[in-house]
């Protein structure tokens, strides 16, 4: 196989030390093993269809871009845009994600539309812009513009969350567990509710405040925020 090493295609083989398996295994359980720090290795896992990619250190920009199936795991950081224009499959990343995480290309609107990330740190701006479906789960804290113009799916923040989250979402639903600072003006509170269902066998417990939005986009998106960590959102209750 060759890779692209700046402006030049080069083996892999004159890149890294390569050891190849002689076990015969059926195509469904095709395994890629990377050891050590490949974070300034790009696309990796790039429109992958089956098998799996374990990586045991930080990997590069692009991570599982536009992946159909399939499953990667990162035991380490992922740098801006793993997952970005997702269709399906599974990414799991041991440690923190960079900016732009399921987000498309810069002029893009192919967000996410399918498949599942679980994000055990933190990650940074924009995650889930322009999602279309699938769930993403971030267990620490996220950026700014968490579900950006978001048109479906799912996204459950278990940490602290940034400002805007949800800036001109259309559809779909963003959980933030943690502390959330203030709400765009362009959202209306709901309700509250005991609970959230995450997935099929997952649900946060509440309370919850639900708002719906973004009205600047006749959006009918559902943003909630945890009753108990933002004692601040307390004055939209006379909305109630």
């Amino acid at each position: 196989m060759k890779a692209w090493e700046g402006n030049k295609q080069r083996k892999l083989s004159d890149l890294f030390r390569i050891e190849n398996s002689n076990d015969a295994h059926p195509p469904s359980s095709f395994e890629i093993a990377i050891e050590g720090d490949v974070s300034k290795v790009r696309r990796i896992g790039s429109k992958m269809k089956q098998g799996t990619i374990t990586i045991r250190g930080n990997v590069g920009m692009h991570l599982g871009e536009e992946m159909a199936s399939g499953k990667i795991v990162v035991h380490g950081n992922a740098g801006a845009w793993a997952g970005s224009m997702m269709k399906g499959g599974t990414i799991e990343i041991h440690g923190n994600a960079g900016d732009y995480l399921a987000a498309p290309y810069r002029g893009s609107t192919k967000g996410m539309h399918g498949g599942r990330i679980d994000v055990e740190g933190n990650v940074g701006n924009e995650a889930g812009a322009y999602m279309k479906a699938g769930l993403i789960r971030i267990n620490g804290d996220a950026g700014q513009f968490v579900g950006l113009r978001m048109h479906n799916g799912t996204i459950y923040v278990k940490g602290d969350c940034d400002e805007r989250p949800g800036a001109c979402m259309t559809d779909g639903k963003i959980i933030v567990d943690g502390k959330l600072q203030s709400i765009l003006p362009t959202f209306t509170v709901d309700s509250i509710r005991p609970r959230v269902r995450i997935e099929e066998n997952e649900t946060a417990q509440g309370p919850f405040y639900l708002f719906l939005g973004d009205l600047a986009e006749s959006g009918k998106g559902k943003l909630y925020v945890s009753k108990q960590k933002n004692p601040q959102l307390g004055s939209y209750e006379k909305f109630l």
